[in-house]
This record gives structure tokens, sequence and C-alpha cells, in this order.
């Protein structure tokens, strides 16, 4: 029986037959469309992605809140307005009750998709960058809420690490502490999200869809904690941002936030803009190479679960 959060949640037609009848899903996120790229980039990059979802035989969700109702699986109609739509709000899984409330219209982050792909029944997502512990926690502790909802999620999220401006060792630290499990897709080395690697071994290695269909499996065969599964996907080393030329102006975005007091929140948005504009849009690429490659890999792994 559907709880009455689960019949609040809004599935496409697509979506909803596709989940009948056991057909791969998966689910896409939001917020790189309303808040990530510029205009009308955006939206062809929200095409191209559910377009490469769909070349591997498996159905897209992406994934929003429109005047207060989850959405999942967004028309045509539907993405031109997160593309377009000013003033959408970001928004995290603790936003999604106060924007039912008042009806309000957001995009949705990874802590969001996340959870409410895992209300519809869809385990598989497709990101970029996960967020994570930020440098310099131990004065401020600010920590993304991903990192707490995928501690309490079963769901598998493709992604090519974590952002690079955050403090990787002390996220895998965290991850580790939550027992949410980590596996490198033919990679041993955590990826960098703009870099093909962050330099941080991970313990876990596998070699296709197939073994990661199995750990799922696993997952509900031993059941205990509901925790998310992280397969960690590199950007191709003929795709990532020059090394060099990231540490350099990551190292200058960061002299820039602490000169500006910029902290909290905004520490985000401004670091990777900062990086956008001193790589000369370089850094935009990468992110968006790997968000093609990890969605590609997500559908292979939905199309294995699907067989399962």
């Amino acid at each position: 029986m559907r709880s009455a959060a689960d019949s609040f949640l809004q599935p496409s037609g697509e979506v909803a037959e596709a989940l009948a009848a056991g057909s791969p899903v998966v689910a896409l996120e939001s917020t790189i469309i309303s808040h990530g790229l510029p205009q009308p980039r955006n939206l062809e990059v929200a095409r191209e992605l559910e377009g490469v979802v769909r070349a591997a035989g498996a159905v897209p969700a992406t994934i929003a809140v429109l005047d207060g109702v989850p959405r999942i699986g967004l028309n045509e109609l539907e993405l031109e307005r997160i593309a377009t739509e000013a003033g959408l709000r970001k928004l995290g899984q603790r936003d999604l009750p106060v924007a039912a409330a008042l009806k309000a219209s957001g995009a949705t982050t990874v802590s969001a998709t996340s959870f409410l792909a895992a209300r519809a029944g869809i385990r598989v997502f497709a990101t970029g960058g996960l967020g994570g512990v930020h440098r310099g926690w131990t004065d401020d502790q600010d920590e993304s809420a991903d990192l707490d909802t995928l501690a309490r999620t079963r769901i598998t999220v493709v992604c090519a690490g974590v952002k690079s401006i955050l403090d990787v060792p002390a996220t895998l630290q965290r991850l580790e502490t939550r027992g949410v499990s980590v596996a490198g897709y033919r990679t041993d080395e955590f990826p960098g999200f703009y870099l093909h690697s962050s330099g941080q071994p991970i313990d876990w290695r596998i070699e296709s869809p197939e073994e990661a269909a199995a750990i799922m499996r696993g997952q509900d065969a031993l059941g205990g904690q509901e925790t998310a599964l992280i397969i960690a996907n590199p950007v191709p080393e003929d795709r990532q941002l020059d090394p060099e030329l990231h540490d350099r102006v990551l190292s200058e975005a960061l002299a820039a936030a602490e000169r500006g007091g910029v902290k909290g929140q905004a520490i985000t948005p401004f670091l990777l803009g900062y990086l956008v504009d001193g790589t000369a849009g370089a850094s935009l690429e990468a992110n968006l190479a790997a968000v093609r490659g990890n969605t590609a890999l997500a559908a292979q792994i939905a199309l294995s679960w699907a067989r399962s």
C-alpha cells in the first residue's frame, strides 16, 4: 500500500509505466539545469542527458518540485520551466515539506533527488559530484546534507566523486563512518570531480555494471541500515581539467573567499563560479564530461538491475 507521502509524488506517465513494469529508470537532478549552467545551454544539456539514458534503453526521470509538487520525470514544458524560470529555489531534502506547504517551485539537489527518487521506487541516480565535508570543517562544521541523506537512503548514486573544492579525505572518512559503501568503477583511486583522480585510495573496485547490480542485490539481501551505494566513476583523463590549472585557480579561489568572508551556503557557488571564470570555462566542460559519463554508466547499471 502506498503511503500518503508516496501518493503525493507525481511521476510522469512514462516513468510510472516503467516503474510498474520493472523497466530500468535513471533519476537525474535538476539543479544542474537551473543553477549549474548558463542559458540556453542548460536546456540543451538537460535534453542531452535524457537522450543518453534513452539511448541505453532506460527511462530518464529528471526530478524537480513545481508548485509544491515533487515531479518524478519532466515533460518538455516542465524542463523548459526549470531551465528558464527566474527565482527557482535550490531545494535540499529538508526544504521539501516547506516547498510543498508553500507551493513553491525549485530544482532538487543530490539530497532531495536521492530522497524523492527512492520514495518513487527508483534505485539508480546519476549526478556530477556529491557534496561533502568542507575545508576548515573543524572551525565551521560545514558539511553537505548529501552525506546524511545518503546514510539513510537506499539508492545507487553514480558520480565523479565529490566536488574538488571540498575536503576529500574527510568526506571519505565521513562516508565510512556513516556506513555508505563506495566502489570505484575501473579505478583504485577516488575521482576528483574535475580531475581523473583525487589521489585518495578507495577500498573496492568494480569492472562492470553487472557487479554494481550484484552489490545492490547484496544490500537488499543483507538488510540493515538503508544506506546508499556510491559508484565513483572518474572523468576520462583526456577530458579532465588540467591538474596544474585546477590547483592554481582553486588556491586563488580559496584565498579570495577567505578575504571576502564567504562562508556557509555561499561558499560552494562562489568557488565553483571562480573556477569557471579562472579556467575560462574549462572546469565547466570537465564537469559536463563527467556528468555525461556518469549518466551513461547509470543507465547501464539500471539495465543490469532491472534484469536481476
